[in-house]
């Protein structure tokens, strides 16, 4: 039977992120190279996606790709920037199909030309979708997006367009990658490490974390259900008591 009947319909969290690991440790484990862990990843995104909008969540981030990661083997980095530029290309047409919008976050100049082509054309073929929003977090990490707000904001004082004083945790958070989007309600982790990895540090404040053995080439539609099952059996109490959430 599945999970989706025990959901609550009325607590679906509105943002979920997840770490997408164990690719490698997938394809590893059956005698195959690496790329074709990311390969099988991407049927596993496909499925999360339609899985994330029949229950309507509204923002859904993946981390695909960290700034970290430029420091692997080049044969894994060049064929993971293949594999996006197909993969984009190839699935545009379902996700405009099921008004899903894509958006990215992340240092993209450092991206291929060819790759931020096809992400770019699938983000504007898709801007006009009114269901889920798709987020892929690519050469993306939370260290870098903090500097670079930082020297924003330094930029603007100096200009005089800001004020030391008028500077507040809302006002920073317009300077993020992220500022358009709310803060996430769950995050996900795949494959057994149970660490945040660089990824959203200052989004994830206050977020449910869920952790889970499975590979992400295993993660599905299932496995999200279990995830947001087991999020709706928390209670969230942003630094109150239980008794004042309850009250409210």
């Amino acid at each position: 039977m599945s999970l989706l009947g025990k959901i609550d319909k009325a607590r679906i969290p509105e943002h979920i992120t997840i770490i997408m690991d164990g690719n490698g440790r997938w394809a590893k484990a059956r005698g195959l190279e690496r790329v074709e862990g990311h390969k099988q990843g991407i049927t596993a995104l496909r499925e999360v996606v339609e899985a994330a909008s029949k229950v309507s969540v509204k923002y859904l981030t993946v981390y695909a790709f960290s700034t970290e990661n430029w420091d692997r083997p080049s044969e894994e980095v060049d064929a993971l920037m293949e594999l996006i530029v197909y993969a984009v290309a190839k699935e545009t047409p379902s996700l405009i199909e099921n008004g899903v919008r894509v958006a990215s976050i992340g240092d993209l100049s450092r991206l291929p030309v060819k790759t931020r082509q096809s992400l770019q054309d699938c983000m504007d073929k898709t801007a006009p979708g009114n269901g889920l929003t798709l987020v892929l977090a690519l050469s993306y990490s939370s260290r870098w997006e903090l500097t670079e707000a930082a020297r924003a904001i330094a930029r603007d004082v100096k200009n005089g367009l800001l004020s030391q004083e008028s500077i507040t945790e809302k006002q920073l958070s317009r300077y993020l990658t992220t500022y358009t989007l709310p803060d996430p309600d769950l995050l996900i982790r795949t494959g057994g490490e149970k660490r945040i990895s660089n990824f959203l540090l200052w989004q994830l404040a206050y977020s449910e974390l869920y952790f889970t053995d499975t590979f992400w080439p295993d993660f599905g539609e299932e496995e999200l259900y279990a995830a947001i099952f087991d999020y709706q059996q928390r209670e969230r109490r942003f630094g109150k008591t239980s008794e004042q959430v309850k009250s409210k």
